[in-house]
């Protein structure tokens, strides 16, 4: 059965619009857990709009699943993962423009550097994988950087405003994860997913992850951390 993991940035960010210490993502965490979450999921962002330095420092200490840490490519981050050393690193472009990460690497753009970052993570021990599109080139090329993982992105399905066009990008999102599996990466898959796109994943079993963040955290404002966890790893269960 795939994995559920929670994103808690968003969490973060209701705290930072007020600048007060609360709510803290680091307590969503441990509620997640209770949940049954498999594993939470960290975005550590250059400019800090969310999730900050202490908060990945705790959370390394309480985390009793996994923690997956979301970075951009840059010397600062990669400090920071070798030194917090999370259970796995997932790479993410970052545009200081940007609401959320709304789009895949550009390995055609971005491959040396990725590829000297991944080499740096997994000498260190530490798994490090890729968020890339739906693309099969992009997939080869994550391949080429002898990543790990790769974490899949779904915003385009989830955003869809159509059923013909949901359905087109579905398609391709089922045609990246059986390459990712021939090209024997992991695939994890991620951003947008709710309570509902969820179930479109049916029978996919390839897939071994599944990272969701705003969706829950949302259904946890109206019934609890632990319960909106608990709900989403039943439909996921039941894939």
């Amino acid at each position: 059965m795939a994995e559920l993991l929670i994103q808690i940035d968003q969490v973060a960010t209701l705290r930072q619009s007020r600048k007060m210490e609360y709510p803290d993502p680091v307590a969503a965490a441990i509620m997640a857990e209770l949940g049954g979450a498999d594993g939470i999921v960290a975005h550590l962002r250059e400019d800090r709009r969310h999730t900050q330095d202490r908060d990945v420092r705790i959370l390394r200490k309480v985390v009793q699943t996994k923690l997956l840490l979301k970075m951009t490519v840059s010397a600062e981050m990669l400090g920071v993962a070798l030194n917090v050393k999370p259970d796995i690193v997932i790479l993410v472009p970052e545009k200081r423009e940007q609401i959320t990460t709304d789009g895949g690497l550009d390995l055609m753009v971005h491959k040396t550097t990725v590829s000297e970052t991944v080499a740096t993570l997994k000498n260190s021990g530490i798994p490090v994988g890729i968020f890339i599109a739906p693309d099969p080139e992009q997939l080869k090329l994550a391949h080429q950087c002898n990543t790990d993982i790769v974490e899949i992105h779904t915003g385009g399905y989830a955003e869809a405003t159509t059923s013909a066009k949901r359905s087109q990008i579905l398609s391709k999102i089922v045609d990246a994860v059986k390459l990712a599996i021939r090209l024997k990466l992991k695939v994890h898959v991620g951003y947008g997913l709710g309570y509902d796109t969820i179930k479109s994943f049916q029978g996919l079993n390839e897939i071994s992850r599944f990272c969701v963040g705003h969706s829950v955290v949302s259904r946890a404002v109206l019934v609890g951390m632990e319960n909106a966890v608990r709900e989403m790893r039943t439909l996921i269960r039941d894939l």
